[in-house]
C-alpha cells in the first residue's frame, strides 16, 4: 500500500512539473466535485479538474454569466476567452457573494476582491499566473478524474497591496468594526496585512475556500521563487476613492479615508483661566485680598484721624452720670431734632413687634393646657396625611426633573424602544496564577495569562450554567420561573428558550459546550503536524468573533449559542493592544428585559436577580472557587442604598438622643444640688425636641396630603435643620427667661410675655428669613432640591408657630412647677430650698462677658481677626473655583458593599464604555434618496451624514468620548437589498410567489432579486420598495448566507406608525470607558453638541420637519445632566436664599440697611468658605451638596441674625462696647443653642456606614457648623465693631426720657418698681441699686 501511494505521488509530481506556463492556456477547467480533504464546510468545497488546455471561447449564457461575475474579463461576446465553465462561475459567484455582503459598501473594494479570484479561476492566461501544487484522484459523476486541491498564485505585490488598501477600512455597520477583521483570521483588523488577508482567503480550513491557495506576493523584479514561464499578475487595483469600470461610485469616507473631506479636529477643551502664566483665579484672589486689606487699612487710618478731630467737640455735648459701679461715664445727650426718620421707623418696628409678642406670650402662658391641646390637634390633623406618604427612592425621580431635557429624552426613548436592558454581571480574576506561552501550529507563540487556562474556563462555564439554570416559584406568574421568562433574547424575543437568552462570556466561543472545550485534533500545516485544541479556537475567535467556522481542523463556530457574536471586550478585560489571551479578567454578563415597574414580570426579574446574587455569593464562599471576583445585579444599587439606610437609622437615633440629652442638661438652672431636680429642664428639652419633631411631621403630612413625595434626603436633613433653628430659639427664649427677674407685682404669665416680647422679634427674624429662603429655593428644577426646600420651609414655619404656642405654654407649666418647688419627673415631691431671687446667668454668659468678648474685641486682636478672615475668604474663593462637580456612584454605597469592589473592577478591566444611542424623532423622510443619503455612510452617501459625523467624532476619542462608530440600519438595509448580497430575493414558484424569500431558501425557488443591480453601484430603493421590504429586513435573522439580516440588531431600532412613517429610530455607538462623574458629564456634553450639529445638517434636507431633532441617549445621561447646570442652578438657589435674609433683616430692624448688608456679607463669607473647605476635604459639589449649602444659609442666619439684631438694639456708646454686649448676651445663647446643639449630633454621624452620609452629612455639616460658629462668634462681632450701624438715637432719646421720668418719680416717692425700658440687665441692676 505504501508503494502504491509513493508511486501516485511521484507520478503527480511529474505531471505537475511538466505543466507549461504560457499565454492562452488553462491550468484547470470544469468542476470535479467536493474536495476529499475537507470535512463539513460552510459552503460546498467544489474543486476544479486538472486540465492543461487552451482557454475556451465564451458565448451565450456562458458569456452572460462571465460578464455578470467577472466583468474584468469581458472582451466582447465573440472575443472573450476563459478557463472556467459556467458551473465554475456559479460556484465562484456563491463564494464571492459571502464576502460581497460585507464589502459591497465600497464598490472598488468589492471589485478588487472579485478581480483577483476571477484572474486565478477564469483568466484565459491562467497557467501564467497559477501553479498547481496538489492534485487528487476523485470520482465525479461516475468517472475518476484528477482534481486540483491546491495551487500557488503569483501576484504582483503592488496589486495585492492596492486591493488590500481599498478594503482595509470598510466597516460593518451593525458592529462598528472593520470587515477585514472577519477576513484576516487570527490577526484581526489591526494586524492584518495584504499577505495575511490573502493567506486567509486561500486557507481551506476557514470553511469558505474550497481548496488551498498559496498566494505569493512578489515585488517588482523579484524572480527568485518564480517558476519558469510564470508571470505574476500585475493588474491595476482600484483605489477606494476611484469609480469602478462598471460605473460604481467612489467609496464613502467611513470606508475610505482617501474619500474623506478635510474635517478640522474638534476644538480642544477650553484651558483654565491663566494670567501671566499662573492660575487666573489665584491672581484674582490675591488681587482681591490686597484690595480688601488695603481698603481696611485705609478705613483704620481715616477712622483714627476722624476720631482724633471729633473727640474734643463730642466732649462738649456730654454730661456726667453714674454707671452701676458708680464710675463716672459720659452719656451723649440726644435732642428730638437729631432723631432721623429711619431711627423712628426702626424703634417703631421693634416696639410694635415687642408689644405684639408680649401680649401674645401673656395670653398663651395664661391658658397652657388649652393651647397645647389645640396645637396637638393641629399637628395631628396635618400628620394624618402621612398615611398617604410616598417615599421616592428612584434616583431618576430624585435628581432629574420631569421637564428636564434628559428626562424627556429618556421618556421618549423608553416609549418607542425597549428600556435599556437590565445588566447582571460577574467580573472574575485569578491573581497570582502563572501564565504560559503556547506555541500554536497556526498562530505561533501566544501569551496566555494565568487566568486564561482550561480549568478556569471550565469553572467559568460551570458557574454560568448554574446561573442559567436558576428556577424559582413566581406568584406573579403562578408557575415556576426561570431565565427564559425574563431574559433579553434579541433573535427570538417572542418565545425564547434558554439558549436564546443573551449571555455574553468566553465559553460562548465554544457554544457553552464542554465537549467543544475538550476537543482536540491533529492538524498538518506546511508539513508540520501538531495537535490543535481549545486555545487555537479561542485565539481565532477573539480576533474573528463573527466567524461561523474557525480555520483549525476543529471546524467549530465562534458565534454564541443564541446566534449572535460575542465581541472580545464583552468576554475578557484587562488586556493591552488587543492581546486578548493575556487578559486579566473574565466577564460574564446576563441581560434581562427591563420591564416597567407595574409589569408583573418586573417582580419576576427582581426575584431572578435575587437568586443570581445568592448563587454568586455562595460561589464566592466556596473553598473550591479559584476566582477572585466582583459582581452586581441591576437591583444592587437600590438594594445597597436601602440596606445602608436601614443600618444607619440607629446612628441617626443615637444622634438625636445625644442632642436631646444635651438640650435637657444645658437648659437647666443649677444653683443648688438640693434643687437640681426642680431646676432641671428635661421636660422642657423634651418638649423642644417634640416641637421640632411635630413640625417635621406636620410638614411631611401636609405635603403628603397634596401629593408631593418625600425622600430619604428629606428624612435625614430636614430634622437636623429644624433642630438647629428650633434649638437656637429655645435656648434664646429659655436663657432670657432664666436671666430675667420677675418684677414686683408681675404675674408669671406677664413675665413670660415680657421675655417673649424681648426675644421673639429676633426669633421671627431668623425663622422668617429661613422659611422665605427655602420657599424661594423651591424654584429649583431639581426634584430633590425642590421637595427638600418645600418640606424645610413649611417645617421652619411650623416650628416657629409651635414655639410661639405649644412651647410657650409648656414653659409656662414648667415655670409654675418650678415656682412650686416641685421636682420635674416626680411632680408630687417638693423641696424646701427656695429659688434665689436673682437672675441665673449660667456659665457661658459671664465667661464671654468677662474674658472672651474683651479679648476678641481688643484693638489688636480685631485687626488680626480681620486679616485672618479676609485671607480665608480670598483663599476659599480661589478654592471654590476648583471644586469638583459631580457625585461618583461609589459614594452612594456603604464601605463594606460588594458594589465598591465591582466599581473597582469595572474601571480597571473594562476596555469599552457604555453604549450610546443617537435617536431620531419624527419628521425625517428616510424613504427619499436624499433622506437615506443624509443618514448612511456607504457609497453615494453624504460625506456629512448622521453616521459619518459620528465616525469623524470617533477619530478623536479623547475629546468626543466616543470609541466605536454608530451602527446603521439604513446602511445594512441598503446592503441587504443589493442583489450582490443575495439577501433579498423573491419567490418565483409556489404560493408565496412575489413575496420575500430569505437567503437560506433554495436558489431554484427564488430566482428573482428584490431589486436590480444599479449601474453606478449606488442602490437606493424607491419609496414603495423601501416601505415594502423594510419589515422583511427587520425580521430577517442573520446567518452565514446573509449576515445583513436586521433581526436582533435593528428590529427594535426602527419604529413606524400605522401609515408606515418612521417616527423614531436609533443608531448605536459606544463611549470610551468612563470612570468618574466628570467624564460622564463631559461625554454627555460632547454627545449633545454632536447631536445638535447632526440635527442642523439633517434639517437642511428637503422634506424634513423644522422641529425634527436628533438627540443622544444612554442610561447614565439622566443622572449626570444635572452637572451641566448645577453651578448656575446652585448660584440661583443660594441667591434666592440670600435675598430674603437681607430683605427680612432690613424690614424687621426698621429699614436698617447697614445691618442687612453686614448680615448678608457674613453669610456669603460662610457659604464661600464652606465651598472652599469642600475642595480641600475632597467633597464634590452636587445636588446633595447644594441641599447642604442651602441648609448652610439657613443655619448661618441663626449664627448671624441674632447677633446683628442684638448689636443694632444696643445703647452702649461705642461700637466696640455694643459688640461686647451683643457677644456676651446673644453670643452665649447662639453658641449653646446652635453650635453645641449641632456638633454632638454631627459627630455621631461619623459612625455611619454610608459614605454619602459621612461625606455630606458628617463632613459637610461639621464644616458648616464650625464655619458658622467662627463667623458668627468671632468675625461678626469684630465686623460690627468696625462697620456696624450707629446707635439708634430714637432708642437713646426714649431711654433718656425714661431716666428723666424715673428721676422725678424718685424725688416724690420711694420704693416704686422700675418701668421696663428695654435696657440691658446691667442697666436694670444700676437702677435697682440706685433705688435701694
Amino acid at each position: 500500500m505504501i508503494c502504491v501511494t509513493a508511486l501516485v505521488t511521484f507520478l503527480t509530481c511529474m505531471v505537475l512539473s511538466e505543466a507549461q506556463h504560457e499565454a492562452g492556456y488553462c491550468a484547470f477547467y470544469e468542476e470535479c466535485g467536493r474536495n476529499p480533504l475537507l470535512g463539513p464546510t460552510l459552503i460546498p468545497p467544489i474543486v476544479p479538474c486538472l486540465n492543461y488546455s487552451k482557454a475556451r471561447p465564451v458565448t451565450g449564457d456562458h458569456y452572460k454569466k462571465l460578464k455578470q461575475v467577472c466583468p474584468i474579463l469581458d472582451r466582447g461576446e465573440n472575443n472573450t476567452y476563459a478557463c472556467c465553465s459556467i458551473k465554475q462561475l456559479t460556484s465562484l459567484e456563491t463564494s464571492l457573494t459571502l464576502s460581497k455582503v460585507v464589502l459591497i459598501r465600497c464598490p472598488s473594494c468589492a471589485e478588487n476582491f472579485a478581480h483577483l479570484h476571477c484572474i486565478t479561476t477564469c483568466s484565459p492566461n491562467q497557467s501564467q499566473t497559477v501553479k498547481v501544487t496538489k492534485v487528487m484522484n476523485v470520482t465525479y459523476l461516475g468517472r475518476e478524474k484528477e482534481a486540483v486541491v491546491g495551487y500557488q498564485a503569483f501576484i504582483n505585490a503592488s496589486f495585492a497591496e492596492g486591493a488590500f488598501q481599498s478594503c482595509k477600512n470598510v466597516r460593518i455597520p451593525a458592529t462598528g468594526g472593520f470587515a477585514v477583521g472577519t477576513m484576516c483570521g487570527r490577526y484581526g483588523a489591526k494586524l492584518c496585512t495584504a499577505q495575511r488577508w490573502y493567506d486567509f482567503q486561500g486557507d481551506s480550513s476557514n470553511g469558505l475556500a474550497p481548496l488551498d491557495i498559496d498566494f505569493r506576493l512578489l515585488k517588482e523584479g523579484d524572480t527568485t521563487v518564480l517558476p519558469e514561464g510564470v508571470i505574476p499578475y500585475s493588474g491595476t487595483a482600484l483605489k477606494c476613492n476611484e469609480t469602478t469600470p462598471s460605473g460604481g461610485q467612489v467609496c464613502s469616507c467611513q470606508d475610505c479615508q482617501e474619500s474623506c473631506p478635510i474635517v478640522p479636529p474638534p476644538p480642544p477643551p477650553s484651558d483654565p483661566l491663566r494670567l501671566f502664566g499662573v492660575d487666573g483665579f489665584f491672581i484674582i484672589s490675591v488681587i482681591l485680598f490686597c484690595l480688601l486689606v488695603l481698603a481696611f487699612l485705609v478705613f483704620l487710618i481715616v477712622s483714627f484721624m476722624l476720631r482724633s478731630k471729633q473727640r474734643k467737640s463730642e466732649e462738649k455735648h456730654k454730661t456726667k452720670c453714674k454707671d452701676q459701679n458708680s464710675n463716672d461715664v459720659t452719656q451723649q445727650v440726644i435732642y428730638p431734632s437729631e432723631v432721623t426718620c429711619t431711627d423712628r421707623i426702626s424703634l417703631a418696628a421693634h416696639s410694635f413687634l415687642s408689644l405684639l409678642f408680649q401680649r401674645w406670650g401673656t395670653f398663651i402662658a395664661s391658658y397652657p393646657l388649652t393651647v397645647i391641646l389645640v396645637a396637638t390637634a393641629i399637628v395631628v390633623a396635618f400628620s394624618v396625611g402621612l398615611k398617604s406618604i410616598e417615599l421616592t427612592t428612584d434616583p431618576v425621580e430624585l435628581w432629574s426633573a420631569p421637564s428636564s431635557r434628559a428626562r424627556k429624552e429618556k421618556d421618549f426613548h423608553d416609549t418607542y424602544f425597549d428600556p435599556f436592558f437590565r445588566t447582571n454581571q460577574v467580573i472574575l480574576t485569578a491573581p497570582g496564577r502563572q501564565g504560559h506561552i503556547y506555541n500554536s501550529l497556526l498562530f505561533g507563540q501566544q501569551n496566555f495569562s494565568g487566568l486564561v487556562s482550561k480549568d478556569l474556563v471550565i469553572q467559568l462555564l460551570e458557574l454560568q450554567k448554574r446561573i442559567q439554570n436558576i428556577e424559582f416559584w413566581s406568584d406573579d406568574l403562578n408557575s415556576t420561573a426561570s431565565l427564559k421568562d425574563v431574559c433579553f433574547a434579541p433573535l427570538n424575543p417572542s418565545n425564547p428558550s434558554l439558549t436564546d437568552c443573551a449571555v455574553n462570556s468566553l465559553p460562548q466561543y465554544f457554544q457553552n459546550s464542554l465537549d467543544n472545550i475538550n476537543a482536540k485534533v491533529n492538524m498538518t500545516e506546511l508539513g508540520v503536524t501538531k495537535e490543535v485544541d481549545w486555545r487555537d479556537h479561542l485565539i481565532y475567535c477573539l480576533s474573528s468573533p463573527l466567524s461561523f467556522k474557525d480555520i483549525t481542523d476543529l471546524g467549530m463556530s465562534c458565534m454564541a449559542d443564541y446566534g449572535a457574536p460575542v465581541f472580545p471586550f464583552l468576554a475578557v478585560g484587562g488586556y493591552e493592544n488587543d492581546d486578548y489571551t493575556n487578559a486579566e479578567a473574565f466577564i460574564l454578563t446576563f441581560s434581562l428585559n427591563n420591564y416597567a415597574r407595574d409589569n408583573p414580570k418586573f417582580k419576576v426579574a427582581m426575584q431572578w436577580e435575587k437568586e443570581f446574587l445568592r448563587i454568586v455569593q455562595e460561589y464566592q464562599k466556596d473553598p473550591a472557587c479559584n476566582f477572585t471576583f466582583a459582581y452586581m445585579a441591576e437591583r444592587s444599587l437600590e438594594d445597597e442604598i436601602n440596606r445602608t439606610t436601614a443600618e444607619d437609622i440607629p446612628i441617626f437615633m443615637i444622634s438625636y438622643a445625644v442632642i436631646f440629652v444635651y438640650i435637657a442638661v444645658a437648659l437647666g438652672e443649677y444653683s443648688s444640688w438640693k434643687r437640681i431636680l426642680v431646676d432641671s429642664k428635661v421636660l422642657v428639652g423634651l418638649g423642644g425636641i417634640l416641637v421640632v419633631g411635630c413640625s417635621v411631621l406636620a410638614s411631611m403630612g401636609f405635603y403628603s396630603w397634596i401629593g408631593i413625595p418625600s425622600s430619604l434626603v428629606i428624612l435625614q436633613v430636614v430634622p437636623f435643620l429644624v433642630l438647629a433653628v428650633g434649638a437656637d430659639n429655645i435656648f434664646i427664649f429659655v436663657l432670657e427667661y432664666q436671666r430675667d427677674v420677675r418684677r414686683p407685682g408681675e404675674k408669671r404669665e406677664e413675665q413670660i410675655g415680657r421675655v417673649l416680647g424681648n426675644v421673639a422679634p429676633s426669633m421671627l427674624l431668623c425663622s422668617l428669613s429661613e422659611s422665605v429662603c427655602f420657599f424661594l429655593g423651591a424654584l429649583s428644577t431639581m426634584p430633590a432640591v425642590r421637595t427638600f426646600a418645600l418640606y424645610a420651609a413649611l417645617a421652619v414655619v411650623m416650628d416657629f408657630v409651635l414655639q410661639m404656642t405649644a412651647f410657650v405654654a409648656l414653659l409656662s407649666l414648667d415655670a409654675r412647677r418650678q415656682d412650686s418647688n416641685r421636682c420635674e419627673l416626680l411632680c408630687c415631691v417638693t423641696v424646701s430650698t427656695q429659688r434665689p431671687n436673682k437672675p441665673n446667668e449660667g456659665f457661658l454668659r459671664p465667661l464671654m462677658r468677662k474674658y472672651y468678648a474683651p479679648v476678641l474685641l481688643n484693638c489688636y486682636v480685631r485687626i488680626i481677626v480681620m486679616f485672618v478672615f479676609i485671607f480665608a475668604f480670598c483663599g476659599c474663593l480661589f478654592l471654590m473655583f476648583h471644586v469638583k462637580v459631580g457625585l461618583d456612584q461609589e459614594l452612594a454605597m456603604p464601605k463594606d458593599s460588594y458594589m465598591l469592589v465591582y466599581f473597582e473592577y469595572l474601571y480597571k478591566y473594562f476596555e469599552v464604555g457604555v453604549p450610546v444611542y443617537f435617536v431620531t424623532r419624527k419628521g425625517y423622510n428616510f424613504t427619499s434618496v436624499e433622506g437615506m443619503n443624509g443618514v448612511c455612510s456607504s457609497v453615494g452617501c453624504d460625506q456629512f451624514s448622521l453616521t459619518q459625523k459620528i465616525q469623524y467624532a470617533t477619530d478623536y476619542p479623547d475629546r468626543s468620548y466616543l470609541a466605536i462608530p454608530a451602527n446603521s440600519w439604513v446602511d445594512d438595509f441598503i446592503d441587504w437589498l443589493n442583489p450582490g448580497s443575495k439577501c433579498c430575493r423573491l419567490y418565483t414558484i409556489g404560493p408565496n410567489t412575489g413575496k420575500f424569500c430569505s437567503a437560506n431558501e433554495p436558489v431554484w425557488a427564488c430566482t428573482n432579486n428584490c431589486m436590480a443591480s444599479p449601474g453606478d453601484g449606488v442602490l437606493r430603493p424607491s419609496v414603495e420598495d423601501f416601505n415594502r421590504f423594510l419589515p422583511d429586513f427587520l425580521g430577517n435573522r442573520p446567518d452565514l448566507k446573509c449576515a445583513k439580516g436586521g433581526l436582533g440588531a435593528y428590529d427594535t431600532a426602527v419604529v413606524r406608525d400605522e401609515s408606515g412613517e418612521i417616527i423614531a429610530s436609533r443608531f448605536m455607538a459606544y463611549h470610551i470607558p468612563l470612570t468618574n462623574s466628570q467624564e460622564y458629564t463631559a461625554a454627555l456634553k460632547t454627545a449633545r453638541e454632536l447631536a445638535h450639529n447632526i440635527t442642523l445638517g439633517m434639517r437642511n434636507i428637503s422634506g424634513t420637519s423644522p422641529d425634527f431633532e436628533v438627540f443622544p441617549y444612554t442610561v447614565t445621561y439622566v443622572y449626570y445632566e444635572q452637572y451641566l447646570t448645577i453651578v448656575p442652578e446652585g448660584l440661583f438657589n443660594i441667591s434666592m436664599c440670600l435675598l430674603p435674609t437681607f430683605l427680612v433683616c432690613c424690614l424687621l430692624l426698621g429699614l436698617d440697611l447697614c445691618s442687612g448688608l453686614l448680615n448678608l456679607f457674613t453669610i456669603i463669607m460662610i457659604v464661600v468658605d464652606t465651598v472652599g473647605v469642600m475642595t480641600l476635604w475632597g467633597i464634590d459639589y452636587n445636588a446633595v451638596a447644594l441641599i447642604n449649602l442651602v441648609t448652610a444659609v439657613g443655619i448661618s442666619v441663626e449664627f448671624v441674625s441674632h447677633m446683628t439684631r442684638s448689636f443694632a438694639l444696643s445703647t452702649k456708646p461705642t461700637h466696640a462696647e455694643r459688640a461686647m454686649e451683643a457677644t456676651a448676651n446673644m453670643g452665649s445663647a447662639v453658641f449653646a443653642g446652635v453650635a453645641m446643639t449641632n456638633l454632638p449630633g454631627i459627630l455621631v454621624l461619623a459612625l455611619a456606614k454610608a459614605q454619602l452620609i459621612q461625606m455630606f452629612f458628617f463632613r459637610l455639616n461639621l464644616v458648616i457648623t464650625l464655619l458658622g460658629m467662627a463667623h458668627g462668634l468671632i468675625f461678626l462681632p469684630v465686623l460690627l465693631s468696625y462697620f456696624g450701624p450707629g446707635v439708634n438715637k430714637a432708642v437713646l432719646l426714649q431711654l433718656q426720657q425714661a431716666k428723666s421720668k424715673a428721676s422725678k418719680e424718685l424725688e416724690t416717692r420711694s420704693n416704686v418698681g422700675p418701668t421696663y425700658d428695654n435696657m440691658s440687665y446691667e442697666d436694670s441692676e444700676t437702677k435697682k441699686g440706685q433705688r435701694l
